[in-house]
């Protein structure tokens, strides 16, 4: 799908000479990435078996058809045939009708028996009743999250239809050339957290990642550099989103808090992680770092209107002159690496976002081939020389050993955990410790947002190992055991008063949240232990304790500062994280096809970026360095 843009005149054209006049075309709108076709004469179109690939092929777009408002049956009507045409065993839980895009969207947790073989229940539903069928699965466990944002999509359905038009205009307009292309890092370069970098060309302004920095309250520290762009917010034409981790896009809805009305593409899955994270650091911001937080629930509503989610593998433009894909980064659900196709072939980038190239029991590795490539922006959070883990199966072990001898000394197990990513890996781990060792029958407490980012895991089960997606499609889910306990009806104080447990609570870095918590009621027993799975960024809590800090200042209930002695056991459990260590890392990239012609470093502390360009080099003798904020490059 390489292929020449086409500009929204002639995109009409075509259909008019492809589409057969008895199927009564009434309308055609760009719909954000889709094209979309009403027609009066739904039976005539599906007479034809040819038309839909033939209309793709020759618009080189995601095409929709759609019956003319004039066609569709009273929506009452319309839900009792979904609801006697849709097999009972593909349990429907909602039918939502979303008249201004002649949709019905019905959400089961079984939806290919809402398909049908080869799509004929939903081809059944439309021929019967005229609306267009979008199947949605439902989560395995209950989501406010995914409930809110499924129906403020139906809510603000009129708006995002003028915005999807209005953005569709925009992108199939004719192709221009990109004399010059040139990128900007405005955070997260020779540091971890605020990722945020320019793609400019003289016609496009592309922003890939907008995070923020949990670890501090500094605003000079913990937000991007936008105010060195030299351009207003309303002027960027795209945001990309490679995953749902607060430093990648934590700072995103700021934009719309300043101006910014365009689109924002990442994958579905990290829509909804992303939400759940931004509504959850507004908090932090006024319990922890007693700060006014940088935008509000408002601004998070306007960057969900405006959220176009893109699936691993699609073509999209996304400009008039970039086309982009995202791939598997094996970091988190839905997490991306992000690849564009500037200028018809005049420069070819990809930015590997946070990337696994190794085990994980949650997803497959990243993915290393594109169809072309000339820089490579990869994050080196553990590219430093020393940086190797453990290998998983000795990773596991030594995580069984410690929890197994805390359990013995009638102690509890804290295990600080980013919700998103180390949670449900933690939690298949545990489990499958429990499936393996009969007598490993500890219960498991999950707090704070754990239980609702792994019901949005159960929604995505595509996303998940093969394996993994099995389970959850065969009422099955690891994250339903019988052994996981959700803290929320039961008190902190009863959880660590009561019997031997281990505890999986955020942040994963002991900045506020649960975790924090739990520190403050359980450091000073010595029969506790306290393991780390995860990064700790050297502005965090959680680093200091981990380096060997046993007196930690916090504030008490009475507002004044006192110090808490650390007497519990701290433990690191490495070989769990989501990131790539050393060796995966050099793997990554010499597997990389086809081979790029220059290295750029992101996305870890000073020297480990520093090391793993200088090894990069070596090994592929290409060019390859690290940058640093506020540095400009042109690649072309």
């Amino acid at each position: 799908m390489r292929g020449v843009y086409l500009h929204y005149k002639d995109i009409v054209k075509r259909i008019g000479e492809i589409m057969p006049a008895d199927c009564e075309v009434t309308k055609v709108e760009p719909e954000g990435l889709s094209t979309v076709i009403y027609i009066k004469n739904i039976k005539a179109f599906y007479s034809n078996e040819r038309l839909i690939k033939e209309l793709a092929s020759a618009l080189k777009k995601k095409v929709a058809i759609r019956v003319d408002p004039s066609g569709l049956m009273d929506i009452d009507e319309a839900k009792a045939i979904i609801e006697n045409t849709v097999p009972k065993e593909a349990d429907i839980r909602s039918i939502m009708f979303v008249p201004e895009m002649c949709e019905v969207r019905i959400e089961s947790i079984k939806p290919g028996l809402v398909i049908g073989k080869g799509g004929s229940t939903l081809k059944e539903i439309m021929m019967k009743t005229g609306w267009t069928p979008i199947t949605v699965r439902a989560p395995t466990m209950p989501s406010s999250t995914l409930d809110g944002i499924r129906k403020i999509s139906v809510l603000e359905a009129a708006e995002r239809k003028k915005f999807l038009i209005n953005i569709g205009k925009k992108i199939c307009q004719s192709s221009v050339s990109s004399d010059w292309i040139r990128v900007m890092a405005l955070g997260g370069f020779r540091e971890v957290g605020r990722s945020c970098l320019l793609v400019q060309t003289p016609n496009s302004k592309v922003l890939i990642d907008v995070g923020v920095n949990t670890a501090t309250g500094d605003p000079t520290k913990a937000y991007p550099y936008l105010n060195m762009t030299g351009f207003q917010m309303q002027d960027i034409d795209a945001v990309v989103i490679s995953h749902g981790h607060m430093d990648h896009m934590g700072f995103l809805p700021y934009l719309f808090a300043y101006g910014y009305e365009g689109p924002v593409y990442c994958t579905p899955p990290t829509r909804d992680l992303m939400v759940l994270l931004q509504q959850d650091y507004l908090n932090l911001c006024n319990k922890l770092f007693n700060i006014e937080a940088p935008y509000t629930k408002k601004d998070i509503y306007k960057e969900l209107r405006n959220i176009i989610t893109v699936d691993y593998e699609e073509v999209v433009d996304i400009t008039p002159e970039i086309k982009m894909t995202l791939y598997n980064a094996g970091h988190i659900l839905g997490s991306a690496s992000v690849h564009l196709h500037i200028g018809e072939g005049a420069h070819n980038l990809v930015y590997s976002g946070d990337i696994k190239f190794g085990f994980t029991r949650l997803f497959d590795p990243a993915n290393t081939k594109f169809p072309r490539l000339e820089s490579l922006f990869i994050e080196s959070t553990y590219g430093g020389r020393n940086d190797i883990s453990l290998n998983r199966f000795d990773s596991e072990k030594r995580l069984y050993d410690i929890i197994r001898q805390t359990i013995a000394n009638r102690g509890k197990v804290l295990i600080p955990v980013f919700a998103v990513g180390r949670s449900q890996e933690l939690l298949l781990v545990l489990e499958e410790m429990s499936r393996r060792e009969p007598n490993f029958n500890i219960p498991i407490y999950i707090d704070g947002m754990v239980m609702e980012a792994s019901a949005i895991h159960t929604a995505y089960p595509e996303y998940l190992r093969e394996q993994l997606q099995r389970r959850i499609l065969s009422d099955r889910s690891p994250f339903e055991s019988p052994l996981i306990k959700v803290a929320k009806g039961t008190s902190k104080e009863e959880i660590v008063n009561g019997e031997p447990s281990i505890i999986l609570a955020p942040s994963g870095m002991l900045m506020g949240g649960p975790s924090y918590e739990y520190l403050k009621m359980m450091a000073d027993d010595a029969k506790n232990t306290l393991v780390f799975v995860g990064y700790q960024s050297a502005l965090s809590l959680g680093s200091k304790i981990q380096q060997g800090l046993r007196e930690v200042p916090i504030l008490g209930d009475d507002g004044k500062m006192k110090q808490l002695n650390i007497n519990m056991h701290v433990e690191t459990a490495e070989g769990f994280s989501g990131h790539s260590d050393r060796a995966q890392l050099m793997a990554y990239m010499k597997n990389l096809r086809p081979i790029p012609e220059r290295i750029l470093t992101m996305h870890g502390d000073w020297n480990k970026t520093d090391e793993l360009a200088r090894s990069a080099s070596m090994m592929l003798h290409k060019e390859s360095r690290a940058m640093a904020d506020l540095e400009a490059v042109r690649l072309r």
